[in-house]
């Protein structure tokens, strides 16, 4: 073919082997490889959880390190980016999982006040819209701990703060939000997210949530009682709107961090299609022919408002090829095509043993983006 060949990577991350902007490096190093003059536009993507701010950070925004608490009240140095009077905060940078010891989780205790301290510094930084990312958290307390950090009150039958985490709030007694930061009523608040979940019941946040953060059966009962009780006390203070938020789409991500977000004025919309408008992906695809995606393991999770389904369904709109790099590939080609994606490209397909896949994930992507160059490219 004539001309030159351009191509966009926008992929995010592969979970525990490279970071999104790693995976545009790999791709890119093996198309070139094939196809010395391709233009390669890599534009690294997230849905709102871990690797978010990283994604904004590779678009062209500022990185800001701040010392918050982390979910077990410890200090953590956490990032959050921004560009004009835009922030991108991810609350997994100061309650994720990741924060937590190797081994240790605490499902009743951990607490997202951190987060709260992050939202705080962006305002203090001159953010007038911010882009609330959520997702990967170590915690299930609904955003109080969030809430807290940001002026609001939750007391027990003596007046006293309740303890931390969403086990915490089961001897809430009142909940006093007229201390909250005022200059969250006029900032425009997007909380971004790829789950749905309500706050509680059967596909609340620590009944569907709750096994990935060490939560046993009884700790998932315990919290479902903890946060609708929490919805209640705060139906007393705020009215009738608190019930809605809880069981609106959006509330229970993040172990119900959702839920606080709401209650601050956020609107909920898909982590994927936010950050897609915020990093700039809509020039970037029409100066693109192909586009590739991707993540650690393309399977039917992928298909519900992960990174690669926003970014094939995007590219499909405006009449452009999407091919898919991952991992591992646990789709069946009819689904690949119904979400856009002309063809996956697994690791497992170049070395089948997943164990060395993920020890050497950046030079078998790299022989990945060499079949596709052939494939698609030549």
């Amino acid at each position: 073919m004539d001309g030159t060949r351009r191509v966009l990577v926008a992929a995010d991350k592969f979970k525990g082997s490279l970071t999104a902007v790693q995976v545009a490096e790999r791709v890119t190093a093996g198309l070139r490889r094939v196809v010395p003059d391709v233009e390669v536009e890599a534009l690294p993507v997230a849905d709102g959880g871990d690797g978010t701010v990283d994604a904004a950070v590779a678009a062209g925004f500022e990185r800001r390190e701040v010392r918050v608490a982390g979910p077990l009240g410890q200090d953590v140095t956490a990032a959050f980016a921004l560009r004009g009077g835009t922030a991108v905060v991810e609350m997994a940078e100061a309650s994720g999982l990741q924060r937590l010891p190797a081994g240790v989780f605490a499902p009743l205790t951990a607490s997202t006040y951190g987060s709260g301290e992050l939202l705080r510094a962006a305002l203090d930084a001159g953010a007038r819209a911010i882009v609330f990312g959520v997702g990967g958290s170590a915690t299930t307390d609904g955003g109080a701990g969030m809430l807290t950090a940001l002026g609001a009150r939750f007391l027990d039958d003596e007046g006293e703060p309740v303890p931390p985490g969403g086990g915490g709030l089961a001897s809430l007694v009142r909940a006093d939000l007229s201390g909250l930061d005022p200059r969250l009523s006029s900032v425009e608040f997007v909380l971004a997210s790829d789950v749905d979940n309500p706050l509680t019941g059967p596909k609340g946040a620590p009944a569907v949530y709750g096994p990935q953060k060490g939560a046993s059966p009884d700790d998932m009962e315990a919290l479902d009682a903890a946060l609708a009780h929490y919805a209640k006390v705060l139906e007393a203070a705020v009215g009738p709107q608190a019930a809605e938020y809880a069981a609106s789409a959006g509330a229970g991500a993040a172990g119900g961090i959702g839920y606080g977000a709401l209650l601050l004025g956020a609107s909920f919309r898909p982590g994927i299609e936010v950050m897609l408008d915020v990093l700039g992906f809509a020039p970037a695809l029409a100066r693109a022919e192909l586009v590739i995606t991707g993540e650690g393991s393309l399977d039917e999770q992928t298909l519900h408002g992960k990174a690669p389904a926003g970014v094939a369904a995007a590219a499909r709109a405006a009449g452009k090829e999407v091919v898919a790099v991952c991992g591992r590939l646990a789709l069946p080609p009819e689904a690949l095509g119904r979400a856009g994606i002309r063809r996956a490209y697994p690791l497992t397909a170049v070395e089948p043993d997943i164990a060395a896949c993920i020890a050497d994930a950046g030079p078998i992507l790299e022989r990945v983006a060499e079949a596709i160059a052939h494939d698609f490219l030549t």
